[in-house]
């Protein structure tokens, strides 16, 4: 005969555990579905104002779903933004507003709605808003986008013409101003130097244009130094200080791609050189490497068979990230200009540029160590320009802390911006610029 089997006190059933489980699955099921869902937070806000067009950009911990519209007289952009609640760092885009901004004449921020906060842009002139989101990356996190753009916007070449840097016919040295021959030197090896020196070409008289483009900007800060300098800042002084140098110039004239803190996408900045029809473009940078001890000022230009070395790949890879870092709209990026410029580079294009960057290269060697002693080559986006020769300019190792003191200085900035006129003057010394087919 079978024993009972046991069956322990302590323990339910199988059946009964199952109802057991059952119902305690049930019961967090519904605490789950109770709870409301955890809001978006912001976490930082920031303003880019510039004359090209206005950014806010909205720094979340997760990607936001917006709907936005404008409202006539008086001229208004109205942002819902879902999932979040009005937080302190939120109401602070309020007092962010500059009386200066073009394009914002103030913000109004409420909770619309549970979860739904409204933004409401009072502008002060009519704008095509691009609202889009970026995903992390670098040291951001979620971003949403506001890029404000005058539905008229401005040309740089009509700006030039309207600040009289662009005549209209070539401007001739008057006679009494044109330099006398100079009586040849007693001592040979003086007089051999001057021989070998390059010649001035008097007859080059028409008006050239260079544009400048200080990297970096605006969202994007590119390489921040152990005190905190940050490239975009000293790049930008460097590059007005040789734009105030040039223009000293006789007929020489000066395209900043931008001239504020505000980030412009690498095809735009090629973009606006070749809307003014500048005669060359040079692209200021302040280097960065993992290792403190790196030193020295580069020249680049670009390639078309891969880059000269490894630390030139690198660099040229990192530099073309700037769009990802900066915050390009993906759905307004012009995708069939890239292509164009990327086509069209030519030769001939790249021929000119080194000899621009070898005449630069020797002026900045005189100030600073090199960190190679020769031009070097890579496939920077920004110097895709197929009918200007273009250079980038590393001028010292942001990254290295004695070179870093010498970027933010003033005496270096100086001397950096006039070695590199210096440079400019002899490539047009040696290749005077042709006449152009119009003149704008």
């Amino acid at each position: 005969m079978s024993r009972p089997t046991a069956i322990s006190s302590e323990s339910p059933t199988p059946r009964k555990r199952r109802t057991v489980l059952k119902a305690g699955a049930t019961l967090l099921v519904s605490v789950f579905a109770s709870a409301p869902a955890r809001a978006a937070q912001i976490l930082a806000v920031r303003v880019w104002p510039a004359a090209d067009y206005t950014r806010v950009t909205l720094e979340n911990d997760s990607n936001l779903k917006t709907n936005h519209f404008i409202v006539k007289d008086p001229e208004r952009l109205v942002v819902d933004i879902e999932g979040i609640d009005l937080n302190p760092t939120l109401k602070q885009l309020v007092a962010k507003i500059q009386s200066n901004d073009p394009y914002i004449k103030g913000v109004r921020v409420g909770q619309n709605r549970p979860n739904v906060v409204r933004l409401v842009f009072d502008l002060k002139e009519e704008v095509n808003p691009q609202v889009f989101t970026l995903a992390p990356v670098g040291e951001y996190k979620h971003r949403l986008i506001f890029d404000l753009y005058p539905v008229n916007p401005v040309d740089p070449l009509a700006a030039l013409i309207e600040k009289g840097e662009w005549p209209t016919q070539p401007a001739l040295p008057e006679p009494e101003t044109r330099p006398q021959p100079k009586a040849e030197p007693r001592n040979s090896a003086e007089a051999q130097a001057r021989r070998e020196a390059p010649e001035e070409k008097q007859g080059t008289t028409r008006m050239v244009t260079i544009a400048l483009d200080p990297g970096h900007g605006g969202e994007d800060p590119g390489a921040i130094g152990r005190s905190g300098s940050r490239e975009k800042d000293v790049v930008l002084a460097i590059a007005k200080r040789l734009k105030a140098k040039i223009e000293q110039q006789p007929n020489m004239r000066v395209m900043l791609t931008r001239d504020g803190d505000f980030f412009v996408p690498l095809h735009v900045r090629v973009q606006k050189a070749r809307q003014v029809q500048a005669d060359l473009f040079v692209s200021i940078h302040a280097d960065a490497f993992v290792e403190p001890t790196a030193r020295g000022s580069s020249v680049f230009v670009l390639s078309e068979k891969g880059a000269s070395s490894t630390a030139a790949r690198w660099l040229a890879t990192k530099e073309n990230a700037a769009d990802l870092i900066g915050g390009v709209n993906i759905k307004h990026h012009d995708r069939q200009l890239a292509s164009v410029l990327l086509d069209l580079s030519t030769t001939a294009q790249i021929n000119d540029s080194l000899k621009l960057a070898k005449a630069v290269l020797g002026e900045i060697g005189g100030i600073n160590r090199l960190h190679k002693g020769a031009v070097e080559q890579a496939g920077f986006a920004v110097l895709k320009a197929p009918d200007i020769p273009s250079i980038l300019i590393e001028t010292a190792f942001i990254s290295n802390p004695e070179e870093e003191a010498k970027l933010t200085d003033d005496a270096y900035q100086d001397q950096m911006a006039n070695a590199v006129l210096t440079g400019i003057r002899k490539y047009f010394a040696r290749n005077p610029p042709l006449a152009k087919s119009r003149m704008m």
